[in-house]
């Protein structure tokens, strides 16, 4: 009934990480210089792992879908955060703040199964090897990736479909850098109550179920390892599974520290802070985690790096 004379807003604005402008130019360089290396080392990783034959493993074809998740995730946010350091008003249009919230949720959400499938991944390499290339066909590990992307694309759609049907009449200014589904709630003139359930319901089912698969798969794993009788045996199984755990534990970690930021009561300058940890920081570091800690993928990289080296003499000896 109140909302009949309201007249819907057609663009929002963003605010910025910070108000202080001597500190803006320094976190432009900052971001910019992680979204950069951020590009470089996703891409190079999934370069590597398609053009080396030895890396044509279930394990790596997962890899390389994080890897792309991870870049997709960051190009969504970084770009037009790093605009927002520059301009003065941070205008983003209506059906542009729709698209971004739907494609960092699908990435989001996708990055979150991908590391639950990887866990099962790692689960039967470990306890069950002699099976292992049996259990993870080609055909099992495209339905291990499939089945993340579209489900990540159907919970996008309806999540951003149901946030973009709501009214927006009162301020148009988004206290968040990038097209936040918390911040967009609370400026809509629209009861949110029952939206506000359905969406933490399908998150909350999701992180469970995603959760759940890792806790699991782990309990098998330290169990079989537990039970290795030879220390090296027990060294070299545990170092196979070591990056993804450590990548597990640094996004589930930032996921429940958000759960647990909506829970009580905070100030949305804390929010935008731990949300830069998982839409700049985690799409960095994995890529590091799983490169510096692998000797296959150093090896497979400095053999790209030789060969395009030689590739390069070759060329300037024929001129």
């Amino acid at each position: 009934m109140a909302q009949t004379n309201c007249t819907q807003v057609t663009e929002f604005i963003l605010v910025d990480l910070t108000d202080r402008q001597e500190l803006k130019m320094p976190l432009f360089v900052t971001f910019l210089s992680i979204y950069l290396f951020t590009v470089v080392v996703n891409l190079g990783l999934i370069l590597v792992i398609r053009t080396d034959a030895r890396l044509n493993t279930p394990t790596y074809f997962f890899l390389s879908n994080l890897a792309f998740v991870d870049f997709c995730y960051a190009s969504v946010i970084t770009p037009k955060m790093l605009g927002n350091f520059l301009y003065k008003q941070n205008v983003i249009s209506f059906n542009a703040c729709a698209t971004q919230l739907g494609c960092f949720l699908v990435f989001m959400t996708a990055e979150c199964l991908l590391l639950a499938s990887m866990a099962y991944d790692r689960y039967v390499a470990i306890c069950n090897p002699l099976l292992y290339m049996v259990v993870m066909s080609p055909g099992i590990c495209i339905q291990l990736v499939a089945v993340p992307y579209s489900y990540s694309s159907l919970v996008a759609l309806f999540h951003t479909v149901l946030i973009f049907r709501l009214s927006y009449c009162h301020s148009n200014v988004i206290n968040h850098f990038c097209c936040d589904d918390m911040s967009l709630l609370r400026l809509t003139c629209s009861d949110t109550h029952s939206k506000q359930l359905w969406i933490f319901a399908c998150a909350g089912i999701m992180f469970i179920a995603s959760l759940l698969v890792v806790i699991v798969s782990y309990v098998y794993i330290i169990s079989a390892i537990l039970r290795m009788r030879s220390a090296e045996g027990r060294r070299k199984t545990f170092s196979t599974c070591g990056s993804h755990m450590l990548a597990v534990t640094i996004f589930y970690g930032t996921l429940i520290f958000m759960y647990l930021q909506l829970s009580s009561h905070h100030s949305l300058d804390t929010d935008k802070t731990a949300s830069v940890s998982y839409t700049v920081i985690i799409p960095m570091l994995n890529p590091l985690i799983y490169s510096l800690r692998n000797k296959e993928v150093k090896d497979a990289l400095k053999k790209v790096i030789i060969s395009r080296n030689q590739a390069s003499v070759f060329l300037k000896l024929r001129k």
